[in-house]
């Protein structure tokens, strides 16, 4: 069945007709959409107790850092600096994006002074749409996360250590009022789909298509935990020209002098091969990337509604963090969200 899109929001009209007629075009290397998503539920969740994990920083070299995340009343997930004191706590919401990075894209979010900022959070928030937990704190010792080698692994196996306890507080779902869709100049493009199940359930369908190695990539699957497990295993991926300026002319940059990204932490795309072994292979192809762009960065974007879990379809095709948030700044702007029952 072929996509159409919404309501064009900003873009151009032909550019984008043409980008979804490419999409279209695209195979689907995997269609999970008969799995069940979350069972919906009518009390929030926070987590039963305190659990904490440590990896090398992303920004930082060999400079350990230390996540500890918190159960809280308190709705929603906020980042709290544990270094700098006398800063308050930055909640996960689209209101406090300070940048989506230049050289290296990531989702940076800040509140208050410009020293409480917290960068590469897309890897740690993404997971409030797969997990049954709507309240947490998340204390770091820096604004640098941890970088891990197996992806958010490590984030998702310390949340289940720490057990769940059940809120005093209702589950509020929300969709859009109407299909509608961004696109840039690009053929990059993101559509929204209104929720049309009898329950809460959210969709993705996305794909990539890059010059080199990677090639064309698509993937279908609703947001539940195991979906999300897999993807949280697949890192960023780079092309070997960006990994070879990091270590040359990037050196410069105090942003590239001590990235902690390495031929483990991250997926290493050549023209016509890999520069390291890749992941998440499926009928003799890596997913790895798509599954990386479905999960740890698409979610992200979605995990910045801040007062509800978003249900409906996604469809997503060479977007990245930039046009993700920018999509959900539309929704403020544009009053596009709507409340769905719980089912």
């Amino acid at each position: 069945m072929n996509k159409t899109p919404g309501r064009l929001l900003a873009g151009n009209e032909e550019i984008l007709s043409a980008s979804y007629e490419e999409f279209n075009r695209i195979a689907v290397d995997l269609d999970l959409t008969d799995q069940p998503s979350h069972p919906p539920r009518t009390q929030q969740k926070t987590i039963a107790e305190r659990v904490s994990v440590s990896g090398p920083g992303t920004f930082a070299g060999k400079a350990t850092t230390t996540i500890t995340f918190e159960p809280t009343d308190r709705e929603g997930w906020w980042l709290d600096r544990t270094d700098l004191p006398n800063s308050l706590p930055i909640r996960v919401a689209i209101d406090n994006v300070w940048t989506t990075g230049a050289i290296v894209s990531n989702i940076v979010l800040r509140a208050g002074g410009p020293h409480n900022y917290v960068r590469m959070v897309e890897h740690i928030i993404s997971l409030r749409m797969g997990l049954d937990i709507d309240n947490l704190i998340i204390k770091i010792d820096s604004g640098d996360p941890p970088l891990f080698v197996r992806g958010s692994l490590d984030l998702i196996e310390a949340l289940e250590r720490a057990g769940r306890r059940t809120v005093s507080r209702p589950i509020k779902y929300v969709t859009v009022k109407e299909p509608i869709t961004l696109c840039w100049d690009h053929g990059q493009f993101l559509t929204l789909a209104p929720n049309t199940s009898a329950v809460p359930k959210l969709i993705v369908d996305a794909a990539i298509n890059f010059p080199n190695v990677i090639g064309q990539q698509r993937i279908r699957f609703p947001v539940n935990f195991i979906n999300v497990q897999t993807g949280a295993e697949a890192r960023t991926n780079t092309p070997y020209g960006k990994t070879i300026y990091c270590r040359t002319i990037g050196k410069i940059f105090a942003d590239i002098r001590n990235l902690g990204y390495t031929d483990q932490n991250v997926l290493i795309a050549r023209k016509n091969r890999y520069h390291n072994q890749p992941r998440l292979i499926r009928n003799g192809k890596s997913l790895e990337p798509i599954w990386h762009r479905g999960v740890l960065d698409l979610l992200a974007a979605v995990a910045l509604i801040p007062d509800a879990r978003f249900v409906g379809e996604i469809t997503s095709y060479k977007a990245g963090h930039r046009l993700d948030c920018d999509l959900i700044t539309q929704l403020y702007l544009n009053d596009l969200l709507t409340p769905v029952g719980n089912g």
